[in-house]
């Protein structure tokens, strides 16, 4: 599976951004689909997963309420919405693939893409 993120770029603090990850080498209805982020200085983290089908979701708590992730199964995508961004949002995001999806709730995943750059300032 190789996977492609875009989408990232400069916000101002409270403002939006979407985040897009395309799958390639299968097809993306066959692996659950997740994001995690990389804060200059800190460890990468778990942001949201998706299930294969796209009926289950699981954020981590920083973002909850406030960023949205989703799937288009026939476009091989997934897509992070996030909304009322600060500055502790910043950081490079990476998209990530599984076979199952309970390994995201292990906070890790089976494939990863390069990342793409999010920068929130104040």
């Amino acid at each position: 599976v190789q996977l492609q993120a875009s989408g990232g770029g400069l916000v101002q603090a409270g403002g939006s951004l979407r985040l897009s990850c395309t799958a390639s080498g299968t097809s993306a209805s066959g692996v659950a689909m997740g994001w995690f982020r990389q804060a200059p200085g800190k460890e990468r983290e778990f942001v949201a997963a998706i299930s294969k089908g796209g009926s289950q979701t699981v954020y981590a708590d920083s973002v909850k309420g406030r960023f949205t992730i989703s799937r288009d199964i026939a476009d091989d995508a997934a897509y992070l919405q996030m909304k009322s961004l600060n500055i502790e949002d910043t950081g490079v995001y990476y998209c990530a693939a599984s076979e199952r999806f309970s390994t995201f709730y292990a906070r890790s995943s089976d494939y990863w893409g390069p990342g793409t750059q999010v920068t929130v300032s104040s």
